[in-house]
């Protein structure tokens, strides 16, 4: 590797980390903001957020990468087109694939990051992600322990708590079950607890009653207890018997058979992913050449240096616009799938070709006498 391109890819790579670091701080604050209702509602405890938003950082990082590699390379070039560095690098002869160098060699980096993090970071983190948030989110203790409010439980099941106890119990209990539209219950307890046995919870009231109209609408049953347990197992569902979704998968599992009916009813969507994973990381090398032609193709000029960066803030455009709407339009039409590759493709091919087809201006070193 030459001195020039060690210069300039030096300079590529730092440029990448700070757009990068800008770019995922900005992504991670607005995502923030969907879990206020879990801070609010639930109780979440600061860790708990923390580790929620941490682990959704690869599946942006895979977006983030490319989009960072684009405006490195924009930056770079451009303070070089400015500093007339380019112009005294052209005069050394370095040609378009010289100064290609460091671009191709910082976005065959990025591909390799963008393929570690879309089959195994990527999916491992989202899947635990996901298993984390369906357990807050079904956390009969986050649900139950708000003091002086209705909280519906389940479909048809309301639980009020006046007080919780410095020592964890649970003070003025009332559970109202009308999942049995005909036969609704209500059940009172001066105190009680959420308890877990064998992996089962339960909660337990002490000294209560439980009321329950009788079938004919007229009667009412009436029974005081001393200690009452009501099992909410089948509230429970253990996050493992979710199914997953195409995001929290790894390759094989994709591509794979399938293995629930929800995988046959899903499966155009399953391999649609399986396609983006294998394609998407190479976005960074077209980027990363649009905007090497747009800013060292043709005549070198003092001026117009923002019309390049426009025109190559355009053909990253016209680029990531048909790719992400053939995305999204290869999980109904599978038939555009060879479209989807052709165009992760050509994009680079094409910005490669501009780069190459230009003229040169006369920049020689006089001939020696």
């Amino acid at each position: 590797m030459g001195r020039c391109t060690r210069y300039i890819l030096r300079q590529l790579i730092a440029a990448l980390g700070f757009v990068t670091v800008a770019l995922t701080g900005v992504v991670w604050l607005s995502q923030s903001l969907r879990f206020v209702d879990l801070i609010v509602n639930k109780g979440l405890s600061v860790a708990s957020f923390l580790l929620l938003t941490l682990l959704l950082l690869p599946t942006f990082l895979g977006l983030i990468l490319p989009i960072a590699l684009f405006c490195a390379v924009v930056f770079v070039y451009n303070r070089l087109v400015a500093e007339r560095e380019l112009m005294i690098l052209r005069s050394a002869g370095l040609g378009p694939a010289a100064l290609a160098r460091p671009v191709l060699a910082l976005a065959l980096a990025v591909a390799a990051v963008g393929y570690a993090i879309t089959l195994y970071f990527m999916p491992a983190s989202y899947r635990t992600f996901k298993d984390q948030q369906f357990v807050v989110r079904t956390d009969l203790t986050g649900v139950l322990l708000q003091e002086g409010a209705f909280n519906d439980f389940a479909a048809g099941l309301t639980v009020y708590v006046r007080a919780i106890a410095d020592d964890g119990g649970i003070l003025g209990i009332l559970v109202h079950d009308e999942r049995a539209p005909e036969r609704p219950v209500t059940m009172m307890a001066e105190h009680g607890a959420l308890m877990t046995a064998d992996g089962v919870p339960r909660l337990v009231l002490v000294n209560g009653n439980r009321q329950q109209i009788a079938a004919d609408g007229r009667n009412l049953s009436l029974l005081y207890f001393d200690r009452y347990v009501l099992d909410l197992a089948q509230f429970v569902e253990p996050p493992q018997s979710r199914w997953r979704e195409p995001r929290e998968r790894f390759l094989h599992e994709l591509i794979g058979p399938p293995a629930r009916e929800e995988d046959t009813t899903y499966r155009d969507e399953l391999l649609a992913e399986a396609h983006a994973r294998l394609v998407a990381p190479w976005s960074g090398l077209a980027l990363g050449l649009i905007a090497l032609a747009a800013l060292t193709a043709g005549e070198f000029s003092r001026r117009g240096g923002i019309v390049r960066v426009l025109a190559g803030t355009a053909g990253a455009l016209a680029f990531l616009g048909p790719a992400l709407v053939l995305e999204r339009a290869m999980i109904d039409e599978p038939r555009l799938v060879p479209l989807y590759y052709a165009a992760h493709a050509l994009a680079p091919l094409a910005a490669w070709i501009v780069l190459h087809r230009h003229r040169w201006p006369a920049w020689r070193r006089p001939a020696p006498a």
